[in-house]
């Protein structure tokens, strides 16, 4: 799991790093559980009429930074996709139940990977926003020094 550090002060600038590096850390989590769901797309049981990996779903909560007044994102929970299995039949498949069906990972690889790159869409959004930010702070103490 990404760790951004904790940004000290309260004013806008402020604000808006904190803002920034809490949805970096949530789209990460997001890239990561995509590619996970990704990965596991064909795993199927270790035993006949077992259940196959679960896709993951993540949500996401909002909460205000007491130290900044920031208001940040952060990942609420990640959580299993309770939608059926795809089942295939294939009485020869060790993972294959009594009726010669084997349970398929309820996971689509296309809508992972569309998720995958929403997600780093807004990652890159946020670091785009960290660098403005981190700009415009260091032409506020250019101003102050002058």
């Amino acid at each position: 799991m990404l760790r951004i550090p904790p940004v000290s002060g309260s004013g806008p600038l402020t604000q808006a790093m904190a803002t920034a590096a809490s949805g970096m850390s949530t789209q990460a989590t997001r890239m990561r559980v995509a590619a996970e769901n990704i990965a596991n797309a064909n795993s199927t049981a270790a035993v006949a009429g077992g259940d196959p990996y679960r896709r993951k779903l993540v949500s996401f909560g909002h909460m205000v930074d007491r130290g900044t007044g920031a208001e940040l994102v952060r990942t609420d929970n990640i959580r299993a996709d309770q939608r059926n299995f795809r089942t295939q039949f294939d009485p020869a498949h060790p993972a294959a139940d009594e009726s010669g069906y084997v349970k398929l990972p309820n996971v689509d690889p296309l809508i992972e990977q569309a998720d995958l790159r929403a997600a780093g869409r807004s990652y890159e959004a946020s670091i785009a926003v960290m660098q403005q930010a981190r700009t415009l702070y260091g032409k506020t103490l250019d101003i102050l020094r002058s």
